[in-house]
Formats: C-alpha cells, structure tokens, sequence
C-alpha cells in the first residue's frame, strides 16, 4: 500500500477502527486476525498477531492448531462461534443460518459485520504484503508460519 499513499491513507483508516474501536474484545479480533493470516500464508501479520492473541488470552494450543491449519477444539463459545464464522466466510464466501446467529447471539448485529469486515480487511493485506513480497522481521520471537499443510 506505500506504493498508493491516497489508498494507504485509506484503508490505515479502516484499519485502525477495526483495530483499536470495534464494538469485538480484542481476543476475539486477534483470534480472526490470526485465522486470516494462516489463511494466507502472511508471516508478518501472524507474526505480529499470534503474540497479542496470547496477551489477550487465546488458548496457545488453539494457535497451535491454526498454525498447523487445524480446527481449534473444546474453545470459548465465543471463540468457537468466530473460528466457524471466519472458516467458513474464507472457505464459502458466506457464513450459514446457523453460524450467522450464533455470531448475532453473541456480538450483535454490529459484531458480525465487524467482524466479517475484520476479516475481510487482514485478507486485503495480507494479499498485498504477499504480493509485493513485503519483508517479515520476526521481533516477537514467535514462531514463523511452516508452508500451508497440503
């Protein structure tokens, strides 16, 4: 996005609401942080997100499993119902009935659309760092993201 200073401006924006302003407690903006960049393979987003996921109180077995490209078992229901909802908007496009009011029960009508645009905004950049092959610095000591599982 440095490459387009008037889209940056932008879409930093966007971002710093969905960051810092959402109506989502951070756990649950870090746990969908974290599935998008696993999902898109981004070493600087995991790399910056899975320790503030820790800090916020996600599970480091469910990190594990997200690195690993598995399903999180026995979570929170409200980390359970945003895994669902986030797989299933990056694998369908779309969330089904059910999962759509379980997020509703738990977040709001506001929540869920955060929520999936939460989503949608980490996969926007992940794919730009990706594509423009943006340089990861690992400064948290976390571990690096292995190849996506086949």
């Amino acid at each position: 996005l440095l490459r387009s200073p008037e889209l940056l401006g932008r879409v930093g924006k966007l971002g710093e609401y969905l960051r810092f302003d959402s109506v989502l407690d951070v756990h649950i903006r870090e746990l969908a942080t974290c599935i998008a960049a696993r999902h898109t393979s981004n070493q600087f987003e995991w790399l910056m997100h899975m320790p503030a996921a820790l800090k916020a109180g996600v599970a480091q077995a469910t990190l594990d499993a997200i690195a690993d490209g598995r399903q999180a078992r026995d979570l929170p229901a409200d980390q359970a119902v945003t895994q669902d909802a986030a797989l299933e908007l990056l694998q369908h496009h779309g969330v089904s009935d059910a999962t759509y009011a379980q997020a509703v029960a738990l977040f709001g009508e506001q929540g869920v659309v955060e929520l999936v645009t939460l989503i949608g905004y980490f996969v926007m950049v992940c794919w730009v760092m990706n594509v423009a092959r943006t340089e990861t610095t690992n400064t948290s000591g976390a571990a690096p993201l292995a190849a996506f599982p086949l």
